[in-house]
């Protein structure tokens, strides 16, 4: 059916703020789910003012909380919490990323809410995971990211490590719980419509992606360190200075590394039996990466970039965010989105990825004001007007 997104009809609460649990509740919401974020009154989620800030809220809010309803609920009083678990009661999917113990402490553990609520899926989202010597201690993704092997690699050797620049470890945190909250949809549908608990460490979901970090060390005691802007064990694939910039070429495909050698006019290299294979080029990365710094050392990053394209070698510059939105590839895949938001403005946005054929994402409605649906979400769950009305009088809702 035209129209249809692969999520529509599920119901999510989210109950987390800042980065890791809002991407998950973002990425579902791209999808169709309809997503009640649930808000402190007064303050809301601290990402409304972080970073640069438009009319008041950080423009970053506009893609973090896309697709979104926000009701502003006091979880610190004992009504909004049974507000809360209404909620939740009729809910697919629930979402937190406070630290471990905060939802039992209000009553709402996963065993007291599948009383109400046995199919529901609940992604906990935290630091160091709900079991563990370290679980209480207080996690953000920048720790995740250290703990988990991911900071010992970025830089340059001998020097202080480098974080990449964003919220890596929250956002790898948020993919491993979406992962999570997909599968256990699918096993409840499947397997007799039980919910389940997802459990995603902000240490577990970096260290999930280290590549070969572990067996290394298993096999041959090996310890991993930075190597700038190289990848270590592969060759050739590094950045390369040109005259007026920096070019990522990756040659290290067998044949591929014949024709990068014959474009920069080193056939001998491209000939020489020892460099057929990975292993080869490796013990020679040096001779290699000096060879071809030396051609793009004497020409511009277009000079570079041109031939190596006719010739099917990996190679792109380095962008900015000028770059990408200018791109007319971003722009044909629709990554760069123009939307509005609710004080009247327009900007550009990511888009929405991963491509569906059949059931495409969307944006369906702007980021929401803080409490802007409580109204609507309470009446919903059955209040009526003179019950949120008490409620507000209260402060418990806003």
């Amino acid at each position: 059916m035209e129209g249809l997104q692969a999520l529509q009809g599920l119901r999510v609460v989210e109950m987390g703020q800042l980065i890791a649990g809002p991407f998950a509740g973002k990425t579902l919401g791209d999808f169709g789910a309809d997503v009640v974020k649930i808000e402190a009154p007064g303050s809301g989620d601290p990402l409304r003012n972080w970073r640069m800030i438009q009319d008041g809220t950080s423009v970053w809010w506009q893609v973090q909380s896309r697709n979104k309803r926000s009701i502003a609920l006091d979880l610190r009083q004992a009504d909004g919490q049974d507000i809360a678990r209404q909620l939740i009661a009729e809910a697919d999917v629930l979402i937190e990323n406070f630290r471990p113990g905060t939802l039992e402490g209000w009553g709402m553990s996963y065993e007291d809410l599948a009383k109400t609520n046995p199919g529901l899926i609940m992604l906990r989202i935290s630091g160091y995971g709900q079991t563990g010597p370290y679980r209480d201690l207080p996690g953000f993704g920048m720790i995740g990211e250290a703990m988990g092997g991911l900071r010992h690699l970025t830089g340059e050797p001998g020097r202080v490590p480098v974080r990449c620049g964003i919220s890596i470890g929250d956002t790898l945190a948020a993919l491993h719980g979406t992962i999570g909250v997909l599968t256990a949809l699918y096993h409840r549908k499947v397997n007799g419509g039980r919910g389940q608990v997802i459990d995603v460490a902000l240490t577990e979901a970096v260290l999930n992606v280290m590549e070969s970090l572990i067996p290394e060390y298993s096999a041959f005691g090996a310890v991993r360190g930075p190597a700038g802007s190289a990848l270590p064990g592969i060759a050739p694939s590094n950045a390369y200075a040109c005259a007026d910039g920096v070019v990522l070429i990756a040659g290290n495909g067998d044949s591929i590394f014949k024709r990068l050698m014959q474009v920069i006019g080193r056939e001998d290299l491209g000939r020489d039996e020892t460099l057929a294979n990975n292993a080869g080029r490796v013990a020679r990365v040096e001779e290699i990466d000096a060879a071809i710094g030396a051609w793009a050392a004497t020409r511009t990053v277009e000079q570079v970039l041109a031939p190596l394209a006719e010739a099917s070698v990996p190679a792109g510059r380095v962008y900015t965010a000028k770059d990408i939105v200018e791109d007319p590839h971003f722009r044909a895949r629709e990554m760069i989105l123009r939307q509005p938001t609710r004080d009247g403005h327009e900007i550009d946005v990511p888009g929405i990825v991963p491509k569906l054929m059949g059931t495409p994402g969307a944006v369906r409605r702007a980021a929401p004001r803080l409490g802007g649906d409580t109204d609507e979400v309470l009446r919903e769950i059955g209040l009526t007007a003179e019950q949120i009305a008490a409620l507000r009088e209260r402060k418990i809702v806003s």
